[in-house]
């Protein structure tokens, strides 16, 4: 008992004696506690992202969105279109697009610390010369003269390794075949993003649903997670992407029937369709975009009217043979519908991949940074051409835009390749896509 009360007379001696001691150090305690529970987290623990891509890409495939995040090219390409600095800080042509040279920055680095040297810099061309004169020069000679050059040069490049000079770091890839599978980056916080590829959309959605991933990138569709709780879902329309009915103009239906190809735009309600309208081959994004084409807005009545032009054996049995791919099988059927309403019948067929024949295709088309769209519309590009397209204004066009250095001569060129292609339909532009990420909280 004397025990005990002297314990407590001591206890109560000692805090009244060292109270501000402890005050403060209380004080202090709560303090730290706070802090680490508000950012411990973020400075001690790092993040780990995975996340799902669809698609089948080889090394030299590699979205460009994930690679930007690891390196960047003699160039940059800026949201619209443009080209910027990236490894070089200038550059310049002596002979009007042959002869290209680029000056690096010297004050970039390697992931590794070293100086970046024209030394370490390889791309491969089939067509062009290289010489690297000194440690931050770089030349190339082409075949032909090329506009288009500084941007050919925006491909994100990596020394041996795969090192980079952005913020990440590749860590590891592995491969299935020639395929990618998986690809790790890191950044010097240790944080890592995982992208898992999968080879459809279906299978993409089964990995999340697993807990193989924990975010999808670039989901048409969002079903079945529209419902789901604790998940963010957020969309985007893609502008470097078009969704467009492509008419095979060497077909017999099609190769001179202007007024056909006309009437079968004026009758899809394009409102219908679930994407942002698009009215041009050009993105809206891009610094050459010509936002006064012809829209081809809904107009069933000039659809009848160009119809009456059509010679009386295409009238009087008018069947179109549309072929798509199963993600846009919807928006196909839709578009049958619009046409049956024109008197048109409509065959669907679904495949994987380009077909080899055809009447109409719908698809979506990438659309290239750089405005030059030459070996989707110029007749001698009998692989990439997928209309078959000729036309000796357009071709002229391409190849003029391709050789054009002056900024605003090379505009005007684009704009005038946009409103005569638009006019001539050999193709309908329909709608950039939308597509969506998806994210558990």
């Amino acid at each position: 008992m004397l025990t005990l009360r002297y314990l407590i007379r001591f206890l109560k001696e000692f805090i009244i004696r060292f109270r501000g001691i402890i005050l403060l150090g209380t004080l202090v305690g709560i303090l730290v506690f706070i802090f680490f529970y508000l950012f411990g987290k973020t400075l001690f623990l790092k993040k780990v992202e995975r996340v799902g891509i669809t698609g089948r890409y080889s090394l030299e495939t590699i979205p460009s969105n994930i690679l930007s995040l690891a390196s960047y090219g003699l160039t940059k390409v800026n949201e619209d279109g443009s080209v910027g600095e990236g490894l070089a800080s200038s550059w310049e042509t002596t002979d009007k697009g042959k002869t290209w040279i680029f000056h690096l920055n010297g004050n970039l680095s390697w992931q590794d610390g070293k100086k970046v040297n024209s030394s370490d810099i390889s791309y491969k061309f089939s067509d062009a010369k290289i010489i690297k004169p000194d440690r931050e020069t770089i030349i190339f000679t082409l075949e032909n003269p090329f506009a288009p050059f500084p941007y050919v040069v925006s491909q994100p490049v990596f020394k041996k390794g795969l090192l980079g000079v952005g913020e990440w770091k590749v860590n590891s890839l592995s491969l299935s075949g020639s395929f990618i599978k998986e690809l790790t980056l890191t950044n010097k916080n240790k944080d890592q993003k995982i992208y898992k590829f999968y080879p459809t959309e279906e299978r993409v959605k089964l990995a999340f649903k697993l807990g193989e991933v924990d975010r999808l990138e670039n989901v048409f569709n969002p079903d079945p997670f529209l419902n789901w709780k604790n998940l963010v879902i957020s969309k985007e329309t893609n502008y470097q992407e078009v969704v467009a009915v492509f008419f095979n103009t060497q077909d017999s239906l099609f190769k001179d029937n202007k007024s056909l190809r006309q009437a079968s735009a004026y009758a899809i309600k394009k409102e219908d369709l679930p994407g942002e309208r698009a009215y041009s081959p050009i993105s809206p994004t891009s610094w050459v975009y010509n936002a006064q084409v012809k829209p081809y807005n809904y107009d069933f009545a000039r659809a009848q009217e160009l119809m009456k032009d059509l010679p009386k054996e295409v009238k009087n049995n008018l069947v179109i043979n549309l072929t798509t791919s199963a993600i846009l099988l919807d928006t196909a059927e839709k578009i049958a519908k619009d046409w049956e309403a024109l008197g048109v019948k409509v065959n669907l067929q679904v495949v994987s991949g380009i077909p080899s024949d055809y009447q109409a295709f719908l698809a979506i088309m990438d659309i290239p940074k750089d405005p030059d769209q030459y070996t989707l519309w110029h007749s001698t590009q009998q692989a990439s051409n997928i209309s078959r397209y000729q036309n000796p204004r357009i071709d002229k066009l391409l190849e003029d835009g391709r050789l054009e250095l002056d900024t605003e001569a090379r505009k005007k060129i684009y704009l005038d390749f946009q409103r005569f292609l638009v006019e001539d339909s050999p193709a309908i532009f329909l709608y950039h896509p939308t597509s969506y990420t998806i994210e558990r909280r």
